[in-house]
């Protein structure tokens, strides 16, 4: 029995799952899986379904390396006030520049010297 065969539902989980960069590969009678999982319980899965396919884990042919991501910290957000800019704006985040909140907001702003009151800017982080 091929090796991507015996462990098709843990394969299947993976990809149903959003587990990214997957590599699989097979070298020597001994399965290769490679990814990241977005979250702790995504790999505790993977896991369990290896342990159920393999109660005693003693086949020796599966070596898998699923890290976790690293989720995304939340954007913090500015509202703009009447007389600000980006610059002012950058100013009160140290190691930001205009240029970064400029960058960061292109989905809704076409010229870095028109904002507006009002606007919801994302500031990105360091």
């Amino acid at each position: 029995m091929a090796l991507q065969d015996k462990y098709k539902e843990m394969l299947d989980y993976a990809n149903a799952n959003q587990v990214s960069n997957l590599q699989v590969r097979e070298q020597n009678n001994v399965l290769y899986v490679d990814g990241t999982a977005p979250t702790e319980s995504v790999k505790d899965q993977l896991w369990n379904i290896y342990q159920k396919i393999d109660p005693d884990m003693r086949a020796g042919d599966l070596v898998m390396n699923i890290q976790v991501g690293q989720s995304q910290p939340s954007a913090a957000t500015y509202t703009v006030k009447a007389g600000d800019s980006l610059s002012k704006i950058a100013s009160l985040y140290p190691g930001i520049g205009w240029k970064d909140i400029f960058e960061a907001n292109k989905d809704q702003i076409t010229n870095p010297d028109l904002i507006h009151p009002g606007q919801v800017l994302k500031i990105p982080s360091k």
